[in-house]
């Protein structure tokens, strides 16, 4: 058991995601083998669709990462555990009355296999834990609740925040984790004096060598060590030590090696669902506008093949697969401006016919419900669809 890498991976959003691909590529290389891998459902389990939940996360782990995973609690003697999106109030009461919580302070405590806490699950990992749904959906008191202290064992009085810089809100502050900075200030307050709060952005990992005692910082965003009246930030890139982030949470980011050492520029072309969905948007509304139906056709296969990449991502921030494949279908429905209404088949079959092909991938692939769609969208637009013994027909309404 010794010969294994001690590692703790901390995670603000996208556990699921393309972002987080290389995080935990990187995490299961330093295991080799055929690693032990559990799942921890716990934080979600409270929910209906939870077996669609822990099924997503499994594909994704299979396809992206090559690593088969197992749904359950039993995480005694497991290589690898990861936990992610739900509740950080259920699984800190089922955590704390059975095994687990000791177990996961043990594993952190004897620097001993792969620990990775994501989104809720991360909240946990602190001294003390946002009980995020009973302040911002129920509307309870800003409060805290007492975490698992995992990060204790690192000498880290801290409090994790992750979804820190959460966009989601719009014309209000959903930052912090949808607290806003109003109530992150108040919870601040109520903090032991020698603590600070662990701020970690939307798909951005925070990834412990618990050996080696260093830290980096992965992904899209980057950590923000919070106390009051300072705030020191650790971009993407950052690869610092334990010993200094212990200083700047003690109050030391005003002395000399405040600044982290940068080991590496932020891997590029880390975005999320909704601004590809946005970016493809954009390049059809030019298309629109150009009247070029190539390219326009083009944006919205380009949109398909976001969503499929996506589509295991249990997270979904800014709404997420579903919203991207109503956008999908709304596009859909707008190539039919670029139609000539004189010679409509001739004009039309650039976009159909791909448009079809696509409708047959998702069909093989059991997504019926977004080809039920397509073929709904291309009704919209003017476009019926046969299918018959030798392929789909088409014809175009007058």
């Amino acid at each position: 058991m010794q010969d294994r890498p001690g590692v703790l991976v901390l995670m603000g959003s996208g556990e699921t995601s393309p972002t987080m691909v290389e995080v935990h590529r990187s995490v299961v290389r330093r295991l080799g083998g055929r690693p032990r891998a559990v799942l921890l459902d716990t934080p979600y389990a409270f929910q209906e669709n939870a077996a669609d939940i822990s099924s997503r996360a499994r594909r994704y782990f299979a396809r992206s990462v090559g690593l088969d995973v197992e749904v359950g609690t039993e995480i005694a003697g497991a290589d690898w555990v990861f936990s992610g999106p739900g509740s950080p109030t259920f699984a800190l009461d089922r955590w704390t009355a059975t095994p687990v919580a000791a177990e996961l302070r043990g594993r952190v405590r004897a620097r001993d296999g792969a620990t990775v806490l994501a989104s809720a699950a991360a909240c946990t990992a602190g001294v003390a834990a946002v009980p995020v749904y009973e302040i911002y959906k129920v509307g309870a008191e800003p409060h805290w609740r007492e975490g698992l202290d995992l990060l204790g064992a690192l000498g880290l009085q801290v409090a994790v925040i992750p979804h820190y810089d959460n966009a989601e809100g719009g014309t209000h502050d959903t930052r912090y984790c949808y607290l806003g900075e109003r109530r992150l200030a108040f919870l601040e307050r109520l903090l032991p004096p020698d603590a600070a709060v662990l701020g970690i952005d939307e798909h951005t990992a925070v990834v412990f060598d618990l050996r080696a005692e260093s830290v980096q910082v992965a992904g899209r965003g980057g950590l923000t060590v919070r106390r009051p009246g300072s705030r020191t930030l650790l971009p993407a890139g950052t690869a610092t030590g334990l010993a200094e982030l212990r200083r700047l949470i003690r109050g030391g980011g005003e002395g000399p090696g405040a600044s982290p050492v940068p080991a590496a520029p932020p891997a590029a072309g880390h975005v999320t669902l909704g601004e590809l969905t946005r970016a493809c948007e954009q390049r059809f509304g030019a298309a629109l506008g150009a009247h070029d139906a190539a390219e326009a056709t083009q944006a919205v296969l380009d949109l398909e093949t976001e969503i499929t990449r996506w589509a295991a991502d249990t997270e979904e921030d800014e709404g997420g697969v579903d919203e991207a494949r109503e956008i999908l279908r709304h596009l859909v429905t707008g190539l039919g401006r670029l139609a000539d209404t004189s010679e409509p088949r001739d004009r039309l079959a650039p976009l159909v016919e791909p448009l079809l092909r696509l409708r047959e991938r998702l069909r093989e692939q059991e997504a019926y419900d977004s080809a039920d769609g397509l073929r709904e969208a291309l009704a919209a637009g003017g476009v019926s669809i046969e299918d018959g013994p030798d392929g789909p027909r088409w014809t175009v309404r007058g």
